[in-house]
């Protein structure tokens, strides 16, 4: 027990496996920890990961990461302050969507390339996204939840920070895998055009 680190507080923590993206050029660091967390790192977080790896990341025997049924999903939602899920998540039910924004106090719903939508008060609202070219999708959901999280309790305003994820979300498909991770520039524009 000698040899433990102390630890010190964490403004963001993220639990969940780290990953191998696939790609023709070969494996490379992914998943929901490895992009929420440098995320929430550059949007000036002290951040801790909670994850477990062993010589393989985890995965079937056929190398595929595929979705599993949420047992019970009402139980967690009503405790939730906020949620954010894509619509690929639930397949694209929309009668799932409405069933899971009725469940929490407020439901942010990716949308790929279109954008989001986001559940709140009753209220359905549509940010668009800017048109941009895309390189690599490959971690943009993440990128949106965790800087809707952190733009959330941030201002406690979740129009401003569905539209604020959605901006660094688009930027973040204009380069390949972790590259995506926001500017300081990014982060500092997408704040700053709220004002004008």
């Amino acid at each position: 027990m000698s040899n433990l680190v102390p630890l010190e507080p964490v403004d963001y923590l993220v639990i969940g496996h780290v990953a191998h993206d696939l790609t023709p050029e070969g494996p490379r660091l992914g998943g929901t920890v490895a992009y929420s967390a440098l995320t929430a790192r550059a949007l000036g977080l002290r951040v801790g990961v909670v994850t477990a790896s062993g010589p393989e990341t985890q995965w079937d025997d056929e190398a595929r990461v595929s979705t599993a049924t949420w047992l019970n999903p009402d139980a967690a939602l009503t405790r939730a302050s906020a949620v954010v899920i894509s619509r690929e998540d639930v397949d694209g039910n929309d009668e799932l969507i409405e069933h899971m924004a009725h469940q929490t106090r407020v439901l942010a719903v990716t949308e790929d390339s279109a954008g989001a939508v986001l559940f709140w008060n009753g209220d359905r609202r549509r940010f668009r996204a800017p048109e941009v070219h895309e390189v690599d999708a490959t971690g943009a959901g993440d990128v949106f939840a965790a800087a809707f999280f952190v733009r959330l309790f941030t201002t406690r305003d979740p129009w401003e920070a569905t539209r604020f994820a959605t901006l660094i979300a688009s930027h973040s498909v204009t380069r390949v895998g972790l590259d995506g991770i926001p500017t300081p520039h990014e982060i500092e524009e997408s704040i700053v055009e709220v004002l004008h």
